[in-house]
Protein backbone atom coordinates (compact mmCIF):
# COMPACT_ATOMS: atom_id res chain seq x y z
CA UNK A 1 0.00 0.00 0.00
CA UNK A 2 2.49 2.54 -1.05
CA UNK A 3 1.48 5.57 -1.82
CA UNK A 4 1.86 9.51 -2.24
CA UNK A 5 0.71 11.30 0.61
CA UNK A 6 -2.79 12.21 0.41
CA UNK A 7 -3.09 10.19 -3.13
CA UNK A 8 -6.63 8.95 -4.36
CA UNK A 9 -6.27 5.35 -5.01
CA UNK A 10 -8.62 2.47 -5.49
CA UNK A 11 -8.46 -0.74 -3.86
CA UNK A 12 -10.29 -3.07 -6.44
CA UNK A 13 -10.09 -6.74 -4.84
CA UNK A 14 -10.69 -8.17 -1.81
CA UNK A 15 -7.16 -10.09 -2.09
CA UNK A 16 -5.65 -6.11 -2.98
CA UNK A 17 -7.17 -5.00 0.80
CA UNK A 18 -5.86 -8.22 2.22
CA UNK A 19 -1.96 -7.42 0.84
CA UNK A 20 -2.41 -3.91 1.99
CA UNK A 21 -3.35 -5.04 5.73
CA UNK A 22 -0.88 -7.70 5.78
CA UNK A 23 -3.84 -10.35 6.50
CA UNK A 24 -3.77 -14.03 4.96
CA UNK A 25 -5.15 -14.02 1.54
CA UNK A 26 -9.08 -14.64 0.93
CA UNK A 27 -10.46 -18.34 0.56
CA UNK A 28 -13.01 -16.34 -1.98
CA UNK A 29 -12.20 -13.48 -4.10
CA UNK A 30 -15.84 -12.22 -3.37
CA UNK A 31 -16.00 -12.91 0.19
CA UNK A 32 -13.38 -13.08 2.81
CA UNK A 33 -13.66 -13.00 7.06
CA UNK A 34 -10.55 -12.18 8.98
CA UNK A 35 -9.06 -12.05 12.56
CA UNK A 36 -7.16 -8.67 12.92
CA UNK A 37 -4.81 -10.84 15.09
CA UNK A 38 -3.82 -12.67 12.18
CA UNK A 39 -2.42 -9.48 10.51
CA UNK A 40 1.43 -8.88 9.77
CA UNK A 41 0.95 -5.51 10.10
CA UNK A 42 0.04 -2.27 7.77
CA UNK A 43 2.39 -2.32 4.57
CA UNK A 44 2.58 1.92 4.84
CA UNK A 45 3.20 4.39 6.42
CA UNK A 46 1.93 7.25 4.48
CA UNK A 47 -1.13 9.33 4.80
CA UNK A 48 -3.72 8.88 1.63
CA UNK A 49 -7.30 8.43 0.75
CA UNK A 50 -9.07 5.27 -0.79
CA UNK A 51 -12.04 3.65 -2.01
CA UNK A 52 -12.72 0.28 -1.90
CA UNK A 53 -15.26 -1.68 -4.66
CA UNK A 54 -16.74 -3.66 -1.85
CA UNK A 55 -18.93 -3.85 1.23
CA UNK A 56 -16.69 -3.62 4.26
CA UNK A 57 -17.73 -4.54 7.84
CA UNK A 58 -14.73 -3.73 11.02
CA UNK A 59 -15.33 -5.10 14.42
CA UNK A 60 -12.51 -3.82 16.69
CA UNK A 61 -13.06 -5.19 20.10
CA UNK A 62 -11.09 -3.77 23.57
CA UNK A 63 -10.97 -0.11 21.69
CA UNK A 64 -9.31 1.97 24.21
CA UNK A 65 -10.10 5.31 23.32
CA UNK A 66 -12.00 8.56 22.39
CA UNK A 67 -14.56 7.92 19.98
CA UNK A 68 -16.32 11.11 18.07
CA UNK A 69 -20.11 10.60 17.93
CA UNK A 70 -21.15 13.94 15.93
CA UNK A 71 -19.69 16.73 17.66
CA UNK A 72 -19.02 14.72 20.74
CA UNK A 73 -16.40 12.24 22.20
CA UNK A 74 -17.08 9.40 24.43
CA UNK A 75 -14.76 7.46 26.03
CA UNK A 76 -15.51 3.57 25.13
CA UNK A 77 -13.29 0.62 25.61
CA UNK A 78 -15.95 -2.21 24.40
CA UNK A 79 -16.40 -3.35 21.05
CA UNK A 80 -16.82 -1.23 17.92
CA UNK A 81 -18.43 -1.54 14.41
CA UNK A 82 -18.08 0.53 11.38
CA UNK A 83 -19.75 0.04 8.02
CA UNK A 84 -18.74 0.97 4.62
CA UNK A 85 -20.66 0.65 1.23
CA UNK A 86 -18.32 0.43 -1.90
CA UNK A 87 -17.03 3.81 -3.49
CA UNK A 88 -17.15 5.69 -0.26
CA UNK A 89 -14.12 7.80 0.57
CA UNK A 90 -11.86 6.87 3.33
CA UNK A 91 -8.34 7.75 4.75
CA UNK A 92 -5.79 6.30 5.70
CA UNK A 93 -3.32 8.43 8.39
CA UNK A 94 0.54 7.33 8.65
CA UNK A 95 0.66 6.74 12.18
CA UNK A 96 -2.67 4.27 12.09
CA UNK A 97 -1.97 1.20 13.54
CA UNK A 98 -4.04 -2.47 12.76
CA UNK A 99 -6.63 -3.26 16.01
CA UNK A 100 -5.08 -5.51 18.57
CA UNK A 101 -7.72 -7.97 17.93
CA UNK A 102 -11.37 -7.91 15.95
CA UNK A 103 -12.69 -8.79 12.69
CA UNK A 104 -12.62 -7.89 9.09
CA UNK A 105 -15.75 -8.56 6.73
CA UNK A 106 -15.23 -7.47 2.86
CA UNK A 107 -18.15 -8.53 0.57
CA UNK A 108 -18.32 -7.91 -3.33
CA UNK A 109 -21.50 -6.39 -4.82
CA UNK A 110 -21.52 -9.75 -7.30
CA UNK A 111 -21.38 -12.32 -3.91
CA UNK A 112 -25.17 -10.86 -3.38
CA UNK A 113 -26.72 -11.13 -6.77
CA UNK A 114 -29.94 -12.58 -6.91
CA UNK A 115 -29.99 -12.92 -2.98
CA UNK A 116 -32.59 -11.16 -0.76
CA UNK A 117 -29.71 -9.52 0.92
CA UNK A 118 -28.77 -7.49 -2.65
CA UNK A 119 -31.50 -5.18 -2.55
CA UNK A 120 -31.63 -5.34 1.91
CA UNK A 121 -28.22 -4.22 2.50
CA UNK A 122 -29.01 -1.08 0.35
CA UNK A 123 -31.42 -0.26 2.93
CA UNK A 124 -29.06 -0.16 6.06
CA UNK A 125 -28.22 3.65 6.46
CA UNK A 126 -25.31 2.59 8.78
CA UNK A 127 -23.38 1.44 5.48
CA UNK A 128 -23.39 5.01 4.49
CA UNK A 129 -22.42 6.50 7.75
CA UNK A 130 -18.87 8.50 8.63
CA UNK A 131 -16.11 6.61 10.20
CA UNK A 132 -17.03 8.70 13.48
CA UNK A 133 -20.47 7.05 13.63
CA UNK A 134 -19.37 3.77 14.57
CA UNK A 135 -21.69 1.24 16.61
CA UNK A 136 -20.35 1.20 19.89
CA UNK A 137 -21.49 -2.24 21.21
CA UNK A 138 -22.31 -3.55 25.03
CA UNK A 139 -20.67 -6.58 26.26
CA UNK A 140 -24.00 -8.58 25.89
CA UNK A 141 -24.28 -6.91 22.22
CA UNK A 142 -20.67 -8.21 21.59
CA UNK A 143 -21.13 -11.45 22.58
CA UNK A 144 -24.19 -11.97 20.46
CA UNK A 145 -21.94 -10.51 17.31
CA UNK A 146 -19.26 -12.77 18.59
CA UNK A 147 -21.18 -15.61 18.02
CA UNK A 148 -22.42 -14.94 14.41
CA UNK A 149 -18.68 -13.73 13.39
CA UNK A 150 -17.80 -17.38 14.21
CA UNK A 151 -20.63 -19.07 12.64
CA UNK A 152 -19.58 -17.18 9.06
CA UNK A 153 -15.72 -17.74 9.85
CA UNK A 154 -16.26 -21.57 10.32
CA UNK A 155 -18.56 -21.66 7.33
CA UNK A 156 -16.09 -19.70 4.96
CA UNK A 157 -13.36 -22.17 5.83
CA UNK A 158 -15.24 -25.01 5.29
CA UNK A 159 -15.03 -27.10 1.98
CA UNK A 160 -17.16 -24.94 -0.67
CA UNK A 161 -20.18 -26.36 -1.86
CA UNK A 162 -23.65 -25.42 -3.26
CA UNK A 163 -24.97 -24.55 -0.13
CA UNK A 164 -22.02 -22.31 1.55
CA UNK A 165 -23.08 -18.96 -0.33
CA UNK A 166 -26.51 -19.24 1.24
CA UNK A 167 -25.40 -20.25 4.55
CA UNK A 168 -22.75 -17.17 4.95
CA UNK A 169 -25.15 -14.92 3.78
CA UNK A 170 -28.10 -16.13 6.24
CA UNK A 171 -25.96 -15.51 9.02
CA UNK A 172 -24.39 -12.37 7.39
CA UNK A 173 -27.55 -11.32 7.14
CA UNK A 174 -28.78 -12.08 10.67
CA UNK A 175 -25.71 -9.75 11.68
CA UNK A 176 -26.79 -6.50 9.87
CA UNK A 177 -30.35 -7.38 11.58
CA UNK A 178 -28.97 -7.46 15.00
CA UNK A 179 -26.65 -4.32 13.99
CA UNK A 180 -29.68 -2.49 13.33
CA UNK A 181 -31.18 -3.08 16.18
CA UNK A 182 -28.15 -2.17 18.25
CA UNK A 183 -28.07 0.92 16.41
CA UNK A 184 -31.71 1.91 17.37
CA UNK A 185 -29.98 1.39 20.84
CA UNK A 186 -27.54 3.42 20.47
CA UNK A 187 -29.76 6.34 18.98
CA UNK A 188 -31.57 6.11 21.96
CA UNK A 189 -29.27 5.67 24.98
CA UNK A 190 -27.52 8.79 23.26
CA UNK A 191 -30.59 10.74 24.63
CA UNK A 192 -29.05 13.88 25.69
CA UNK A 193 -26.52 14.39 23.10
CA UNK A 194 -29.66 13.76 20.66
CA UNK A 195 -32.02 16.25 22.54
CA UNK A 196 -29.10 18.96 21.85
CA UNK A 197 -29.37 17.63 18.35
CA UNK A 198 -32.78 19.04 17.85
CA UNK A 199 -32.67 22.34 19.62
CA UNK A 200 -29.48 22.75 17.45
CA UNK A 201 -31.69 21.46 14.42
CA UNK A 202 -34.55 23.48 15.15
CA UNK A 203 -32.13 26.66 15.25
CA UNK A 204 -30.67 25.91 12.14
CA UNK A 205 -33.89 26.11 10.44
CA UNK A 206 -35.26 29.21 12.30
CA UNK A 207 -32.13 30.78 11.32
CA UNK A 208 -32.63 30.13 7.59
CA UNK A 209 -36.01 30.35 6.92
CA UNK A 210 -35.53 34.02 8.52
CA UNK A 211 -32.75 35.02 6.70
CA UNK A 212 -31.93 36.06 2.94
CA UNK A 213 -30.80 32.95 2.14
CA UNK A 214 -34.24 31.60 1.45
CA UNK A 215 -35.19 33.86 -0.80
CA UNK A 216 -31.58 33.89 -2.43
CA UNK A 217 -30.92 29.94 -2.54
CA UNK A 218 -34.47 28.11 -2.26
CA UNK A 219 -35.20 25.49 0.51
CA UNK A 220 -32.06 24.06 2.62
CA UNK A 221 -31.16 21.03 1.03
CA UNK A 222 -30.93 17.57 3.34
CA UNK A 223 -27.24 17.66 2.83
CA UNK A 224 -27.04 21.24 3.77
CA UNK A 225 -28.53 21.07 7.30
CA UNK A 226 -26.22 17.63 7.71
CA UNK A 227 -23.37 19.06 6.69
CA UNK A 228 -24.02 22.45 8.95
CA UNK A 229 -24.54 19.82 11.89
CA UNK A 230 -21.30 17.59 11.04
CA UNK A 231 -23.36 14.72 10.54
CA UNK A 232 -23.81 12.46 7.41
CA UNK A 233 -27.26 12.91 5.41
CA UNK A 234 -28.36 9.15 6.13
CA UNK A 235 -26.91 9.21 9.93
CA UNK A 236 -29.24 12.25 10.38
CA UNK A 237 -32.35 11.17 8.96
CA UNK A 238 -32.20 8.15 10.80
CA UNK A 239 -31.46 9.68 13.95
CA UNK A 240 -34.08 11.62 13.51
CA UNK A 241 -36.55 9.22 12.45
CA UNK A 242 -36.02 7.64 16.33
CA UNK A 243 -36.06 10.47 17.97
CA UNK A 244 -39.40 12.21 16.04
CA UNK A 245 -40.38 10.12 13.71
CA UNK A 246 -39.61 12.48 10.76
CA UNK A 247 -37.01 12.33 8.39
CA UNK A 248 -34.60 15.72 7.73
CA UNK A 249 -36.74 16.31 5.12
CA UNK A 250 -39.85 16.31 6.32
CA UNK A 251 -38.57 18.25 9.58
CA UNK A 252 -37.10 20.81 6.23
CA UNK A 253 -40.74 20.19 4.79
CA UNK A 254 -42.61 21.24 8.39
CA UNK A 255 -40.52 24.53 9.35
CA UNK A 256 -40.93 25.80 5.37
CA UNK A 257 -44.99 24.76 5.82
CA UNK A 258 -44.38 26.86 9.71
CA UNK A 259 -43.17 29.85 7.79
CA UNK A 260 -45.87 29.74 4.85
CA UNK A 261 -48.76 30.13 7.29
CA UNK A 262 -46.49 33.13 9.42
CA UNK A 263 -47.05 34.65 5.99
CA UNK A 264 -50.32 33.86 4.39
CA UNK A 265 -51.81 35.34 8.00
CA UNK A 266 -49.55 37.82 8.23
CA UNK A 267 -48.54 39.70 5.17
CA UNK A 268 -50.57 41.03 2.02
CA UNK A 269 -48.12 38.90 -0.64
CA UNK A 270 -49.92 36.71 -3.10
CA UNK A 271 -49.56 33.00 -3.12
CA UNK A 272 -47.43 33.36 -5.94
CA UNK A 273 -45.39 35.74 -4.16
CA UNK A 274 -44.77 33.63 -1.28
CA UNK A 275 -44.32 30.46 -3.08
CA UNK A 276 -40.94 32.54 -4.59
CA UNK A 277 -40.34 33.69 -1.62
CA UNK A 278 -40.54 30.47 -0.14
CA UNK A 279 -38.17 29.18 -3.08
CA UNK A 280 -40.30 27.50 -5.55
CA UNK A 281 -40.03 28.12 -9.14
CA UNK A 282 -43.48 27.33 -9.84
CA UNK A 283 -46.69 28.40 -6.89
CA UNK A 284 -48.42 24.99 -8.38
CA UNK A 285 -45.74 22.84 -6.34
CA UNK A 286 -46.15 25.13 -3.50
CA UNK A 287 -49.66 24.40 -3.64
CA UNK A 288 -49.37 21.16 -4.16
CA UNK A 289 -47.11 20.41 -0.41
CA UNK A 290 -48.60 22.91 1.09
CA UNK A 291 -52.53 20.91 0.85
CA UNK A 292 -50.48 17.82 1.30
CA UNK A 293 -49.20 18.70 5.14
CA UNK A 294 -52.28 20.49 6.13
CA UNK A 295 -55.09 19.62 3.96
CA UNK A 296 -56.50 22.84 2.67
CA UNK A 297 -55.10 24.86 -0.16
CA UNK A 298 -52.98 28.13 1.12
CA UNK A 299 -55.70 30.43 0.34
CA UNK A 300 -58.33 28.64 2.45
CA UNK A 301 -55.94 28.86 5.09
CA UNK A 302 -55.37 32.16 4.62
CA UNK A 303 -59.58 33.01 4.31
CA UNK A 304 -59.58 31.12 7.64
CA UNK A 305 -58.07 34.24 9.27
CA UNK A 306 -60.96 36.80 7.50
Amino acid sequence: MKTKANVLFTIESIAKQHQYMGLPQPQHPLMSIARFEDSKGITTRETGHFVNKFYAIAIKKKCTCRTRYGQHEYDYNQGMMSFFAPDQLLSWNADDEMPDAGWSISIHPDFLRNHPLEQKIKEYGFFHYAVNEALHLSPKEEKMIEKLLKNIYEEYHSNIDGFSQDIILSHLSLLLSYANRFYNRQFITRKHASSHLLLKLERLLNDYFNSPQLAEKGLPTVKYVSDQLHLSPNYLSDLLRNLTGQTTQQHIHGKLIEKAKEMLASSNLSVSEIAYYLGFEYSQSFNKLFKSKTRITPLEFRASFN
